[in-house]
């Protein structure tokens, strides 16, 4: 949202050639801010426990909490992070990444979970998303708005309404409505706007010289409505979900793969969108059908094949994907050659 106003205010108030090297120059700032807040951060406390570090976990929780180090809060939060990394180093033994893998793609619950999250986040790629947060001045000119500061105005009032309706959807609707009934509405909704925008396209194109017209600005109106929408679904659920369902062994693997498919769907949508303003129909509004299709398909795949994630504990979904009986079997195995647990760490050092 801000590189948005960023460009339209430099359009507006920078000559060239400072009026592409500010905005660009400005995408650093985020980056020296983000090494200077690590130059003065202390490590977190769960990272000092992993390394048997218990002096320096309790000195940052008592920093964080204000509290001092012989509160009952503090300790029992020291101890709760000793059982966790307890269970997690039962959990993940010596296991590399291509054990995981192995267990991923073996083990048919795993299986499940690691084909939804690829899936998932080809889906939120096909929804169109980045070929309009790529491209919306070149697609709202396409619309009929005449000017670069009248297309890179109506741009940053289009992250406006995507940042709102990302707070919205995750303060309100996230864990009330679902991530499952957030997807499954959404979609239709995504489908109609983007119909809507490739009629427009098709029965009444906007004509060089003359003002939008009525349907016109329907189909702008429709370009924030399809922004707010994806902002009530496929936008923040699909990470909601990717980050939820994996097992605790193979959390970490999941979310790399689902993120790795969605970098690599992006570059995709970012190679192609150009392609097929020219070649989808006049201005390309065959391509608001393509999405809008793509975005009823997705539908259908929810609902026969995604569950329903809200309110559930991460250690719940295991039984939520059936690998009960995997867990109760590592748990009866002995304890065979197994090494200090963290709780006899932590004696020994006291």
């Amino acid at each position: 949202m801000v590189a948005f106003w960023v460009n339209y205010g430099c359009l507006l108030h920078v000559k060239a050639p400072a009026v592409y090297i500010v905005p660009l120059a400005l995408q650093a700032l985020p980056a020296v801010l983000l090494v200077a807040g690590m130059l003065v951060s202390p490590e977190s406390p769960r990272w000092c426990a992993r390394k048997d570090d218990w002096e320096g976990a309790t000195r940052v929780l008592v920093k964080l909490r204000c509290l001092p180090a012989d509160s009952e809060y503090v300790s029992q939060e020291v101890n709760e992070m000793a059982d966790q990394l307890e269970q997690e180093r039962r959990l993940m033994g010596a296991a590399t990444f291509k054990s995981l893998m192995r267990e991923m793609l073996l083990v048919p619950a795993n299986r499940k979970r690691a084909i939804i999250t690829v899936i998932l986040m080809i889906c939120q790629q096909l929804t169109g998303v980045n070929a309009i947060n790529y491209y919306a001045p070149q697609i709202f000119t396409n619309l009929g708005m005449t000017g670069t500061d009248s297309s890179l105005f109506a741009t940053g009032v289009y992250g406006v309404v995507k940042t709102v309706a990302c707070i919205m959807f995750l303060l309100f609707i996230a864990d009330s409505l679902g991530r499952r009934r957030s997807l499954l509405w959404t979609s239709p909704m995504l489908m109609v706007v983007l119909f809507i925008i490739g009629i427009y396209g098709r029965v009444q194109p906007p004509v060089e010289g003359q003002p939008v017209s009525a349907f016109g600005y329907v189909a702008i109106t429709c370009i924030y409505l399809w922004a707010a929408f994806f902002q009530f679904g496929w936008g923040p659920a699909c990470w909601i979900l990717v980050s939820e369902i994996p097992t605790a062994r193979l959390r970490a693997t999941n979310v790399s793969i689902g993120a790795a498919t969605q970098w690599l769907f992006n570059f995709i949508m970012a190679r192609t969108v150009l392609t097929m303003q020219n070649t989808m129909g006049y201005k390309g509004y065959g391509m608001f059908f393509m999405f809008g299709s793509f975005d009823f398909l997705m539908g259908v795949f929810v609902y026969f094949f995604v569950p329903e994630t809200k309110g559930l504990s991460l250690e719940k979904m295991d039984e939520l994907f059936g690998m009960v009986e995997t867990v109760k079997q590592l748990d009866a195995e002995p304890e065979v050659g197994r090494t200090t647990s963290v709780h006899e760490g932590r004696s020994g050092r006291s």
